[in-house]
């Protein structure tokens, strides 16, 4: 038979324990509140480091370190790696408002970005893009319209891993820009 001493101890030990694991319980949901809430932003409202994969509704989207990703970025799924060298997930494109024409015509600033992670250049990039027009003129070996819902980007050519590729456009609404089709390097 043990001793009341030891039975004590013993009590005393699991309550610690169990007094330690709810103290790390309410860490982690302060924590959780703290993100959710937002007061884990930086100046420039990236939570955490910039370069993080951020996660949203089972989507993914990447942020490269050195540049601030324009609101209104189209969230894409996190590519398959297995036998994959690169997918059009590797494409990130971000757009967002700028200031308007002089003749009030909205405007909108395009970031069209290769975040390979496996250093593959991406070249044969093309955009789901409905009816695509400007009022500002965009170089053609930038960004075009071939038809309707497909744009090609930067010519064909290989968007390098790390470039971004910018462009402006002017119109009453902005235009949802999606990849459509890629070819890996």
């Amino acid at each position: 038979m043990s001793s009341p001493s030891a039975t004590m101890r013993t009590v005393v030990t699991e309550i610690i324990g169990v007094v330690l694991v709810m103290g790390l319980l309410l860490a982690m949901l302060i924590s959780t509140f703290s993100f959710l809430a937002g007061l884990g932003k930086d100046e420039e409202g990236f939570v955490g480091l910039r370069h993080v994969f951020l996660h949203e509704k089972g989507k993914y989207r990447a942020s490269a370190p050195h540049r601030k990703l324009l609101d209104g970025s189209v969230a894409m799924e996190e590519p398959n790696r297995i036998g994959e060298k690169c997918t059009g997930a590797d494409i990130v494109i971000s757009q967002g408002p700028t200031a308007p024409l002089s003749t009030g015509i909205p405007t909108y600033t395009v970031q069209i970005m290769n975040m390979c992670a496996t250093g593959c250049d991406i070249s044969g990039i093309h955009l789901h893009c409905g009816w695509f027009s400007s009022a500002r003129l965009i170089d053609p070996k930038i960004f075009r319209r071939l038809r309707y819902n497909d744009c090609l980007v930067n010519d064909g050519k290989p968007l390098v891993t790390g470039d971004v590729l910018t462009f402006e456009y002017a119109n009453t609404f902005s235009y949802p820009l999606s990849v459509s089709s890629v070819s890996c390097h």
